[in-house]
């Protein structure tokens, strides 16, 4: 993916130079890693590749296709992680490339940290190399719900 002098500073795009052990997939459109600095356990952000701000910033692809990725991930991390919960979260005010965190909840998450307040778990819960060790395995979840859908679609 190339950028232009406008996304430099983009920290989402700047994912594109990733290490490819971090990614879960990668497609003409779309991007599933784990993120420096977010790398909690079980937590991943689906990006579109190409600099767009917010999702009313997405072209007609990137609209069609958000939801299945989105749907395949989210049951990816579950299955990966035996989480009672996914969450599959959208701000964008930090960062304003548009892109999704989707963070699995496990059961020993305290009650204030659940809903909106996971996202304090990343100060409380970063560790870079548990989060790596588990992106093998949705990698491959990932890739057999993406076999199970095509053949129905």
């Amino acid at each position: 993916m190339s950028r232009t002098s406008d996304t430099d500073d983009c920290f989402m795009c700047g994912l594109e130079q990733n290490d490819e052990s971090a990614v879960v997939f990668r497609d003409a459109l779309w991007s599933c890693e784990t993120v420096p600095g977010y790398d909690v356990p079980g937590w991943f952000v689906l990006r579109v590749r190409r600099h767009a701000e917010r999702i009313t910033g997405l072209d007609e692809a990137e609209l069609a296709t958000f939801a299945r990725r989105a749907r395949d991930l989210v049951a990816a991390v579950t299955e990966a992680t035996g989480a009672p919960t996914t969450y599959l979260l959208v701000f964008g005010e930090n960062h304003p490339h548009f892109h999704a965190l989707i963070t699995a909840r496990g059961e020993d998450v305290p009650a204030d940290r659940r809903g909106g307040d996971i996202l304090r778990l990343v100060r409380e819960r970063a560790d870079p190399e548990a989060a790596a060790s588990l992106v093998p395995a949705v990698r491959i979840a990932y890739a057999r719900m993406t076999d199970a859908h095509s053949v129905h679609t």
